[in-house]
């Protein structure tokens, strides 16, 4: 009797109160971590739309809002908001394909998981990278 008890107690799921220092601690795995960036790149995406909407209409409206929309976008700031909104897009673009194949069960086991959670990763900051570069005029 005494060792169904024990059985029963061991098969529980085990509740995790995570704190910030437990937190600190805690290594999330890299699916999670992508899984992460692309709610926040989604949400990010989501409240700068206006910012964007603005951007785009100072382009297109006449050819005085363009060079409005030139003044505008020359500056510093705005390009490193620009280029987070970039990454923002590739890195969402990107994680998405990977949960269409996941929702397929295209590299479910966790090996490949993990695997694709790390390329998505890489080629979201390598893309953005190369979009930098354009952006600040280095090529």
């Amino acid at each position: 009797m005494v060792d169904a008890q024990q059985d029963v107690k061991k098969d529980r799921p085990v509740y995790r109160n995570i704190g910030l220092a437990q937190l600190i601690k805690y290594r999330l795995p890299w699916a999670g971590k992508v899984s992460i960036l692309h709610r926040i790149s989604g949400a990010v995406m989501f409240l700068l739309l206006p910012f964007i909407l603005y951007l785009f209409d100072q382009s297109l409206a006449s050819e005085l809002s363009y060079q409005q929309f030139q003044a505008i976008t020359s500056n510093i700031l705005v390009k490193l908001v620009c280029l987070g909104l970039i990454w923002c897009f590739l890195h969402h673009f990107c994680a998405g394909i990977r949960y269409l194949l996941l929702d397929l069960e295209i590299g479910v086991e966790k090996s490949e998981a993990n695997r694709s959670a790390i390329f998505v990763f890489c080629i979201g900051v390598a893309l953005t990278a190369v979009v930098g570069l354009k952006m600040f005029g280095l090529y």
